[in-house]
C-alpha cells in the first residue's frame, strides 16, 4: 500500500536551492505537490529552476539570499510567508565543504564554513519556529553529513560545523516538542554535487574527487526529504544517514 501524499499543499522552504541536493529536494517535492520557496545567492540558477517547476506544473517561487546574513534570512521566511500565506517545512541545505589541514591556516575559509553551515542553520531556526509556534505545526530539517559523525584528516573545520549542526538540532528537537514541531538530521556520505569544486587545497579537492566515483545522485537524498514528510504527523524521523552502498567510512 502506498502511503498518502502528505506533500500535497505544504510549503517547503529550501535554502542551497540553485544546485545539488537543493535543486534536486525542490523539483521532487514540488512534482508531488508541495510549493517550493527556492533560496541561493545564485538568482540565475534559482530563475531557471523556478521556470522548470512551473511549466512541470509546480508551484516555486524565488528569493536571492544569502544564509550567514540574519537579515536576509528573516527577509526570505517573511516573503515567504506572504507569498504563499504559510510554512511548514524548512529545509536547511546551503552548505559549504573547505577541506583543508589546520595546519595551513586558512581562516577566510574557516569564517565561511562556520558563517553558512552552522550560522546559516540557527538564523533560519530563529526566524521560523515563531511561525511555527504560531500555528501549531512545523518541521524543521537540517543537513548534517556524514562528517557530522566521523572526523578525517582535512575535515577538522567542516567536521566541527557538522558536529554542531546534529547538536543545534537535537537541542531543538527537545525544545520544540510543546509546539508540535518535529526536526529531522539529514547526514548523507558521499553525493554526485558541484560542492567539490569550490575547494582551494588541491590535493583535499584531487581526493574526494577519487572518492567522488562510488557517490549517490541528490535525488537519493531528495526521496529520503520527502519520506520524512510523508509520515503522519504524530511520526518523526529524527535521524537519517544515507551514503553509498559501496563508501566504507
Amino acid at each position: 500500500m502506498n502511503p498518502p501524499n502528505n506533500l500535497s499543499g505544504k510549503v517547503v522552504l529550501i535554502t542551497g536551492a540553485s544546485s545539488g541536493i537543493g535543486q534536486a529536494t525542490a523539483r521532487y517535492l514540488a512534482a508531488r505537490g508541495a510549493q517550493v520557496s527556492l533560496a541561493a545567492r545564485r538568482g540565475k540558477q534559482l530563475t531557471q529552476l523556478v521556470t522548470d517547476i512551473t511549466q512541470a506544473g509546480g508551484q516555486a517561487r524565488a528569493f536571492v539570499t544569502d544564509v550567514s546574513q540574519r537579515t536576509q534570512v528573516e527577509d526570505l521566511v517573511r516573503q515567504t510567508v506572504e507569498a504563499f500565506g504559510q510554512l511548514d517545512v524548512v529545509f536547511n541545505c546551503a552548505g559549504v565543504f573547505l577541506l583543508s589541514k589546520l595546519e595551513d591556516q586558512r581562516y577566510a575559509e574557516w569564517e565561511q564554513m562556520l558563517d553558512v553551515n552552522l550560522k546559516g542553520t540557527f538564523y533560519m531556526i530563529g526566524a521560523a519556529l515563531p511561525y511555527f509556534k504560531a500555528q501549531g505545526s512545523g518541521h524543521f530539517i537540517n543537513v548534517s553529513s556524514i562528517a557530522g559523525h566521523f572526523v578525517y584528516p582535512t575535515s577538522a573545520v567542516y567536521s566541527a560545523t557538522k558536529f554542531a549542526v546534529r547538536a543545534l538540532s537535537e537541542g531543538l528537537r527537545q525544545e520544540v516538542k510543546p509546539y508540535n514541531v518535529r526536526t529531522t538530521i539529514l547526514s548523507p556520505g558521499l553525493v554526485r554535487t558541484e560542492i567539490n569544486a569550490h575547494m582551494s587545497d588541491k590535493q583535499a579537492q584531487a581526493h574526494m574527487e577519487k572518492m567522488a566515483r562510488v557517490a549517490i545522485e541528490p535525488l537519493a537524498v531528495a526521496q529520503a526529504v520527502a519520506y520524512v514528510l510523508e509520515q503522519p504527523a504524530e511520526v518523526d524521523i529524527n535521524e537519517i544517514i544515507l551514503r553509498p552502498t559501496a563508501q566504507a567510512a
